[in-house]
């Protein structure tokens, strides 16, 4: 698009740095931002473990800019990202949820302070390496509809977006799937075509939630009781922030059958388990709309709704409450439904709107 002018938030991953040469390619003018959102300035982090935040993100985000002759900057989000995705992370774990910090960090930082930041400097657009579709529905509505990566695609996580954001967003990868992504990046002599992906939390690259929460707040985890449903002690846990629902590893105790994490209750700080069936249900309640398809829903509608990103989708009711929360009813039992996590609905391919587990029936 000439004279249109389009940022590109690099993580110095393939799919942004594909994302870029692309839309150079259609003419667009491309600027490179990474956003520095964790990482000290003098953190010394290989590249197998510095995600999507660690410096060697900004240097390989920096050498696919200088090889697409691109202007490209490094933007300091710490700040935001402390206060919107980290404190968020460590209080929902305190209350027994378990969080989803990507979709926090989409949201905050990776739509809000970035595309606040390039209206500043006369952008037109921002885009991102996600494999997602944003598309215009007949009532005038922006939502995302799935993209063609199967199981890379990404809609479940970008549900938050208002319509502004999505007004003023591009994603060009969302007719390609991962293989094609890399081999556009080996075609076009881009040296992160083969680089591997971060599957984890940008900022726990050691994998130890509890041990991160214990060393921000400066506390340990408090000990309470596993207990059935009927209040009887079972046994003593580690601090409810070691566990979620359906968890069975790690829980170590002496039983002739499986016990499965049923319900955490954070005032008490009690863990109620039962067994395998008391992991299923088929009425969920979640709150904070995002609505993208329509303005608001008034009646029961049919749609599709995924409770994690890996989930393949059920069928399910969807009736609106006079509180602004939306009650889902299952056709199906959905296993370990997990509050904190996002409740995604979908009509065909696209985004309905979507919302935050609360509680379970």
């Amino acid at each position: 698009m000439k004279n249109k002018t389009i940022v590109v938030g690099m993580s110095g991953g393939v799919d942004s740095s594909v994302a870029a040469y692309l839309l150079k390619e259609q003419g667009y003018n491309v600027i490179g931002v990474t956003m520095q959102m964790w990482q000290d300035e003098n953190a010394l982090i290989s590249e197998n473990e510095s995600g999507c935040c660690g410096l060697s993100a900004a240097d390989d985000a920096e050498c696919v800019a200088e090889q697409l002759d691109i202007p490209y900057y490094v933007i300091n989000f710490r700040d935001k990202f402390r206060e919107k995705v980290i404190n968020y992370f460590i209080e929902e774990y305190k209350r027994g949820n378990t969080p989803n910090p990507c979709i926090a960090c989409n949201k905050y930082l990776k739509w809000d302070a970035l595309l606040r930041y390039s209206i500043e400097i006369g952008a037109d657009y921002i885009a991102t390496g996600h494999y997602a579709h944003i598309i215009k529905l007949n009532n005038g509505r922006y939502t995302i509809s799935r993209s063609v990566a199967g199981k890379k695609d990404q809609t479940y996580v970008l549900y938050n977006l208002d319509q502004y954001q999505l007004e003023h967003t591009i994603m060009p990868l969302g007719d390609y799937n991962k293989e094609k992504v890399r081999q556009i990046a080996q075609n076009a002599g881009l040296n992160v075509a083969y680089k591997n992906e971060s599957q984890d939390i940008c900022f726990i690259p050691d994998h130890n939630y509890v041990g991160f929460i214990e060393r921000e707040t400066g506390e340990k985890c408090i000990p309470g009781n596993f207990i059935d449903d009927n209040g009887n002690v079972l046994g003593m846990h580690k601090g409810i922030e070691n566990y979620t629902i359906g968890q069975r590893k790690g829980l170590n105790l002496p039983a002739s059958h499986p016990y499965y994490v049923k319900k955490i209750i954070s005032k008490t700080r009690e863990i109620v388990l039962g067994n395998a069936d008391s992991v299923f249900t088929n009425i969920v309640y979640a709150g904070n709309i995002n609505y993208m398809a329509v303005e608001n829903l008034e009646e029961p509608y049919r749609l599709t709704a995924k409770i994690r990103y890996a989930h393949t989708g059920a069928e399910c009711e969807v009736v609106p409450l006079a509180d602004g929360r939306l009650m889902c009813k299952f056709d199906e039992k959905q296993r370990a439904v997990t509050p904190g996590q996002a409740i995604v609905f979908y009509k065909n391919d696209y985004i309905f709107c979507g919302g935050t587990i609360t509680s379970l029936c």
